[in-house]
Parts: C-alpha cells; sequence; structure tokens
C-alpha cells in the first residue's frame, strides 16, 4: 500500500521562473495598505496546525487494521527494511499504549514502540499539547474516504472532535484532494452525509460565523490533480453555498500562475476566503524564507489584500533528516517573515506528520530515544540540545508574535532546551502497564492485574505452583510499595509469596522475602507491603501457595514509589458512580467522594484509560459524544501528592439517538426478493438514484433495515428517485426487537409519491425497535416494491 504524500516539490526559487517578476510588481506590493478582510476568529490572528492522524497499528482495533504510515508493507512491523519513510521518531513516554516494532531497543534500552492516532488517548495526548502551548486550531486531514481507509479516517474525525471539545481547541475538516480520480460529486456527497455533521460540535472551527473547510490541492500542475479551473470554482462555490467559510491550500506561485501553479487559476484562487500556499520541498533556511518573503509572499499579500481575501501563508519546522532545523532558527525566521508582512493567520505543517519529517509535536530529543538501527536522527542533531517539546513551544511564541502579544522579533525568544521535561510519575505506577505472568486459567489473564478494576482478577493453572505475575512499568522507576488486592467479596485466604523487581526483565532482586500474606476480606482483601527503595522497571510476585484455592490469584498489583512530602497513599475508591441523565451528545455522572489520609484533590473521568476531564466536584457532564453510541465511564481520584485511586465501578451509557439523524443509513438490510441488481442495500446508501425493486408480479414484498440495536423511532421517510413519473404505493410498517416476531406501527395505506422530490414521511408513536420492516402490497407506477432511500428517525 503506497503512502499518500502532501509534498509538491517544484524548482526553488532563486534561478527559476520567479526571477521574471518585476521589481515594479515587488514594491506595488508592499507599498499597498494592509488590512485584514475578516475580524478575528478561529483561523484569523490564530495559529493552525495540520493534524494528519493517520497511523495506526495492528492490533489498536482500527478497521484499517494495518501498521497504516509507519510500514511500506503495512502488514508487517516496521523495521530498518519496512521503513514507511519515517523521518523521526515520537517521544514515546506520555502515551499510554505503544505498539512494538520490530526495530531494536532505543538508546536508553526501552522498547521501540509507536503509537496508533486510533487510541483515543494518543488523540487526547496531541490536543492537550496543543492546549498547554496555546495552539489554537487543528486542521484535520481527509484524503479520498472512498476507499479502505475511510472507516478508519471516519472514526478519526469523531476523536478529533471529542479531543478538541476536551481541551479546548477549534478544529476542521481539510480535504486533500490529491489523486481523488471522482472527486467533484464524492466531495460534495462525503461533506453532507458525513462530515458536515461536526459543524454542530463547539469546537468546530468556525470564521466570520461559518463554519471552515480547507480544499488543499486545486491548481496544482500535476497529474495527481488534474482538473481545470472550472471543476475547482463549482467545488469551491458550492461548499460557499452551503455556508462555508472556504480555504484553499494552493501552489506557493498561486498569484503568478507558474512552475508549480497551473495558468489561469487566479479567478478560481480569488473565489476562495483564504488561501494558504504550500511550502513544504521549497525552502530549507531562513534564507530562503527570506526570498520567498521578497518574491512571493509581499506580493501575495498584497493582492489578497485588493481581493478581500484573508492569507494564511505556511510555516514548517523543517526535515530533522535532512539536518534543516537549525534549533529552531528557520522556523522562528518564517514566523518573524509572515508576521511583518501582514497575515492574517499562520498554518503550520505539521503538526503529527513524522513521515516528513517536519513534525512538531514532542520528538525524540536524543539518540538515547531513537532505535538503535534505525539511523534517524534526533532533535540534537546539530549539537544543540532541544527538549522533546521544543517546537510546540516554538509554535506556541510564533502564535503570540502573530497575536500582538509579544514584540515582533527577527530574534528567537524560545530556549531549545527550556521545556519542562514531564514530571516523575506518581500514584500507583502499575495502572494500565503491560503485563506478563507464567501462566493463566481459563480467561483470568495477567492483564486483569492492572486494570484498575478490584472484580477482574488474575488466576494461574490450578495445582501447579511456583507461579508468578509481572508488570512493566516502561522505564526504571523509583519503588518501595506494592498493593495487591483480590476481589472485594472473596472469602479471606493467605497466600505465601514473595516480591522481585528488575532493570531488564532476565535478572531479579528479591525485595520482599517469602512469606505468608493475609487477604482479609473484613480488609477488602488488601495487603500492602513495603521495601528500601529500588531502581526496577519489572516487578514481579512469586507465588508458591494459597489457602483458598489450589493457584496463585491477584486482582490487582499497584506499584507505588516515594512521592513528594512522603505521602503514598492514595486516596479511596470513588463509590456508586452512576448515571444522572443523558442526551444524544452528553452524559451526567454521580459518585461517592474519596478519603485521603491528606486530602483529595479532585477526580479523573475515564473512558477506557483514557482520561478524558477532571473535576473538584462529585458529578461531571461528558459532552461531544456521538448519538446512539455505547461508552463505559469510570472515576478516580487524585491527591496533592500526585496518588491516584483505583478506577470506580464502571458505568455503560447508550447516548439517546439524534432527533435527525437518520438511524438506517448505512445499517444492514434484508429483502423478501428484489430484481436484477437493485438489492436492499441500495435503500441505505444515501443516494437517492439507486433503488431497491422487488421480483416484479408477486406481491406481497417486504424491505427490512437492522438499527443493530434496539432504538426509539417514530419517523420514516421513504423516497424514489426524483426523475421518476407519481405513483402510489400500498404498504405497512412493522418493528420488532428481534426480528422474529414483528408488531405494526402503522396500517397498511396508501402513499404517493410525487415527481420532483418523491418522498413521503411516514410518522407512528415513538417505539423501541431494531428491525424496521415494510410491507408492500400494491403500486400503481410499477408491479412491484419500489424504494429508493428507507431512511429511519427517532422522532
Amino acid at each position: 500500500m503506497a503512502i499518500s504524500r502532501r509534498k509538491f516539490v517544484a524548482s526553488v526559487v532563486s534561478g527559476t521562473a520567479l526571477a521574471a517578476v518585476s521589481t515594479g510588481e515587488l514594491v506595488s506590493a508592499w507599498t499597498t495598505t494592509a488590512f485584514a478582510a475578516s475580524p478575528p476568529g478561529d483561523v484569523v490572528g490564530k495559529i493552525t496546525v495540520g493534524y494528519q492522524g493517520w497511523f495506526a497499528c495492528i492490533g489498536d482495533g482500527a478497521p484499517i487494521n494495518a501498521w497504516w504510515h509507519w510500514s511500506n508493507n503495512w502488514s508487517q512491523p516496521p523495521s530498518p527494511s519496512n521503513n514507511g519513510t519515517l523521518r523521526a521518531w515520537p517521544d514515546m513516554r506520555e502515551y499510554t499504549h505503544g505498539y512494538q516494532t520490530a526495530y531494536a531497543n532505543l538508546g536508553s534500552g526501552q522498547p521501540a514502540t509507536l503509537f496508533s492516532s486510533y487510541d483515543q488517548q494518543t488523540v487526547d495526548t496531541h490536543f492537550l499539547w496543543m492546549q498547554q502551548n496555546n495552539i489554537d486550531t487543528a486542521a484535520l486531514q481527509r484524503f479520498n474516504p472512498n476507499g479502505g481507509e475511510g472507516a478508519t479516517r471516519d472514526a478519526m474525525a469523531a476523536k478529533v472532535r471529542s479531543a478538541a471539545e476536551s481541551n479546548g481547541r477549534k478544529f476542521y475538516i481539510m480535504y486533500d484532494v490529491t489523486n481523488w480520480t471522482n472527486m467533484q460529486p464524492e466531495i460534495k456527497a462525503d461533506w453532507t452525509n458525513k462530515m458536515s455533521a461536526h459543524t454542530t460540535s463547539s469546537a468546530y472551527a468556525r470564521q466570520n460565523g461559518k463554519p471552515v473547510v480547507c480544499i488543499w490541492g486545486f491548481g496544482f500542475n500535476d497529474n495527481n490533480h488534474p482538473w481545470d479551473a472550472a471543476t475547482c470554482l463549482d467545488v469551491i462555490n458550492w461548499f460557499k453555498s452551503q455556508g462555508c467559510y472556504v480555504i484553499g491550500g494552493v501552489p506557493r506561485e498561486w498569484r503568478i500562475g507558474i512552475n508549480g501553479s497551473r495558468p489561469g487559476f487566479l479567478g478560481t484562487y480569488h473565489a476562495f476566503n483564504m488561501i494558504s500556499p504550500w511550502m513544504v520541498g521549497a525552502i530549507s533556511s531562513a534564507a530562503d524564507s527570506d526570498n520567498i518573503y521578497n518574491q512571493l509572499n509581499v506580493g501575495d499579500q498584497a493582492d489578497c489584500n485588493a481581493n478581500g481575501i484573508d492569507y494564511q501563508p505556511c510555516v514548517l519546522p523543517g526535515d530533522v533528516s535532512a539536518r534543516q532545523r537549525a534549533h529552531g532558527d528557520f522556523m522562528w525566521r518564517q514566523f518573524y517573515n509572515m508576521v511583518r508582512v501582514g497575515a492574517q493567520g499562520i498554518y503550520i505543517s505539521m503538526y503529527d506528520e513524522f513521515n516528513e519529517g517536519n513534525q512538531i509535536c514532542k520528538t525524540a530529543a536524543t539518540l538515547a530515544d531513537v532505535p538503535t538501527n534505525s539511523g534517524l536522527l534526533a532533535l540534537d542533531e546539530d549539537g544543540t540540545a532541544c527538549s522533546s517539546d521544543y517546537y510546540l513551544r516554538l509554535t506556541g511564541d510564533g502564535g503570540r508574535m502573530l497575536k500582538g502579544q509579544i514584540a515582533l522579533t527577527p530574534v528567537r525568544p524560545t530556549q531549545p532546551n527550556g521545556g519542562t521535561p514531564p514530571p516523575p510519575p506518581t500514584g500507583n505506577l502499575a495502572l494500565s502497564k503491560p503485563t506478563q505472568e507464567s501462566s493463566h486459567n481459563q480467561s483470568y489473564a495477567s492483564a486483569n492485574t492492572t486494570d484498575g478494576v478490584q472484580d477482574s482478577y488474575w488466576e494461574s493453572t490450578n495445582n501447579a505452583f511456583p507461579q508468578w505475575v509481572q508488570v512493566d512499568l516502561g522505564s526504571a522507576l523509583a519503588v518501595n510499595k506494592v498493593v495487591l488486592k483480590l476481589p472485594a467479596s472473596w472469602g479471606s485466604r493467605t497466600q505465601t509469596l514473595s516480591v522481585q523487581t528488575s532493570l531488564d526483565g532476565s535478572g531479579f532482586t528479591t525485595v520482599v522475602n517469602s512469606g505468608g500474606v493475609a487477604f482479609n476480606s473484613g480488609s477488602a482483601n488488601t495487603a500492602t507491603l513495603t521495601f528500601a527503595q529500588a531502581n526496577a522497571r519489572y516487578v514481579r510476585i512469586n507465588v508458591t501457595a494459597n489457602t483458598g484455592w489450589p493457584a496463585a490469584q491477584l486482582s490487582e498489583l499497584e506499584v507505588y514509589g516515594p512521592a513528594a512530602g512522603g505521602d503514598t497513599q492514595p486516596p479511596t475508591t470513588p463509590a456508586n458512580l452512576a448515571s444522572t441523565g443523558k442526551t444524544s451528545s452528553s452524559v451526567s455522572l454521580s459518585w461517592t467522594a474519596s478519603t485521603d489520609n491528606v486530602g483529595v484533590t479532585g477526580y479523573q473521568i475515564r473512558q477506557g484509560n483514557a482520561v478524558i476531564g477532571t473535576t473538584a466536584a462529585t458529578s461531571f457532564t461528558v459532552t461531544g459524544l456521538n448519538p446512539s453510541t455505547s461508552y463505559t465511564f469510570t472515576v478516580t481520584a487524585q491527591d496533592a501528592a500526585g496518588n491516584t485511586s483505583a478506577a470506580s465501578n464502571g458505568v455503560t451509557v447508550t447516548t439517546d439517538p439524534a432527533p435527525n439523524t437518520n438511524l438506517a443509513r448505512g445499517k444492514s438490510t434484508s429483502e423478501s426478493s428484489h430484481t436484477q441488481g437493485y438489492g436492499s442495500g441500495n435503500a441505505v446508501d444515501g443516494n437517492q438514484d439507486t433503488y431497491w425493486e422487488s421480483a416484479n408480479n408477486a406481491f406481497p414484498q417486504w424491505l427490512q433495515v437492522d438499527l443493530g440495536s434496539a432504538t426509539s423511532v417514530g419517523r420514516i421517510v421513504l423516497k424514489l428517485p426524483a426523475s421518476w413519473g407519481a405513483r402510489t404505493q400500498t404498504l405497512s410498517v412493522a418493528g420488532s426487537t428481534d426480528g422474529t416476531n414483528f408488531t405494526t406501527l402503522k396500517a397498511s395505506a396508501d402513499y404517493t409519491f410525487s415527481p420532483s422530490a418523491n418522498t413521503t414521511s411516514i410518522t407512528f408513536t415513538a417505539t423501541a425497535t431494531r428491525y424496521v420492516r415494510l410491507t408492500f402490497t400494491a403500486n400503481t407506477g410499477w408491479p412491484a416494491g419500489q424504494v429508493s432511500e428507507f431512511e429511519v428517525y427517532a422522532s
């Protein structure tokens, strides 16, 4: 599977046809009075970062089920011989989940793992970094969604929405039309049927009161972008007709129509609300930036000013592997040039683009953070130490200069190594960390010991002592205590066990000698073992006997280290977590307060292992959820020392359906019969021109849709192709929760379909049903049952 690239490299500016641009034109541009076409909004006056979100790993649950964009051969983990153009290595310390690659260990000895964008915690972490560094808006890249990547890209849009909402950031959809063969109709359908739904989010970017959409790739003079000016203009104007503010990602010579730009496109470019020329591959030094500033940016800004268009030039940090970054001087010179030209906004290429090496998110700072056999460079490649978050901080300062919060300056104010490293981990160091075991019985595997749930447990093979379980903390940490638990409802028992630690997972040192450890049902079946402080990555529990069952048993293996002020005791577990209300996009939760020997400072609301909210209260409303979707939540408590309680009981809630959401779209269907190629799937594909038609002259006939779960429904909308002539069909509506036993929702009646719209709506008393069936007994227009769209709504 080939990797799609958004890289367009034409001739270098100096010595090209740009020299034909007259000095008079540049002087005229320089002296034009600058003004902003639009007031400040979510892109004007703001820093926007391009967000790919296109990395996946086998085993992460993504529909694509591949090492998406990490490898050349996506079916195999990345390695030195299977490198999907990887040019830099991410700093993995703040991701709760990494996926093992086939690279050698890092220089530090840590395993070479990579993140998956499909993990919500990855996206949450990325947007938290944006928040921490005052980065305003993310442009989610969306390539042709109609192939094998489509389902994963659809899911990524929902994950980005959730992360933006949780972290107070803005986002918008940025269509990259590269190699999109049937782009003109399909981009409109994608916006109408899928992406426009996200504009209801409070986090969706708006400019001039309109939802923002970007189209990247119009006017590029290559075979990957073949459309003429009229086709591109039609798409731009269509999005405007939908009420959108439209940004154009265009060639850098868009205004003068040479080199990378097709000639004759200036009128099309002028139809955009904002122009954002592409710079990747065009510049690689501060001198290149100055050259572009003089030969292009000044004239671009003047042209935009004259035509009432906002200007959003591109700034990039540089390719790590090509040693372009100059410890931030290259990027800062671009910030300086774009602010002094008067740009209305700045677009950063890119946030997470490890394939081009021009990412700004946290990156390996030294070779200790890079696989030893990768050949990759770290941020200190030119001899200047740079913290992994340096380019996030540099972007934040560039944004401050754009907004006038600091003075325009060519001198970079950001220190390369001035960032604050992640604090040493506190609380239960083993929570959600990977485990290993000597054996397990049935489904009671060792992962249950670090899931934060006391009711789930590990149990070894019976009658086969000794047995062991261990946790990998991810790196060497100071530890001095373990807390061992069994399910609180179990009877008392004593297990004979010892505690061992290791730095490499091979040589272990005993820190607690073997002895009987009592698990007392009157003390919540919890045992605490302390020992002299040790540095350990692996902590192992060896069990040789159990008075309650002939196997080793543990529900939680918690590991703690010395905390600030000596407080190593976590708060008690929050109790009685319950849902107190829900809507189509939110769930309200409440719980009983925890207690702590020093004091509870707050609670973390979790969805899986991802923290999706924090509060000091004992209630919280989770927002930004999808309609008709099941979510499971838990809550943990924290104290001032960073100690974290075990997770509360889990609560699973299904959000309400959205009133105006077609619940049948894309769902599975069945039928009594169909003729030729007009199968029942056509009735839920969102296309009014395709249709289901039953066998002819064989009434009655039926068509049904499976909504996936019992859902309250009260209205259906039926359509025929708009170009068809009038007809009346006689039909009834029935519902079922099991697909076998049906109840009539609407008695048989005549429904007329009139030309131009050919649509009829049927309402009935709202009923919880999973299967909705139409039974046809007559049709005045054709001797068969016919439906092009079968839509089902809550009301």
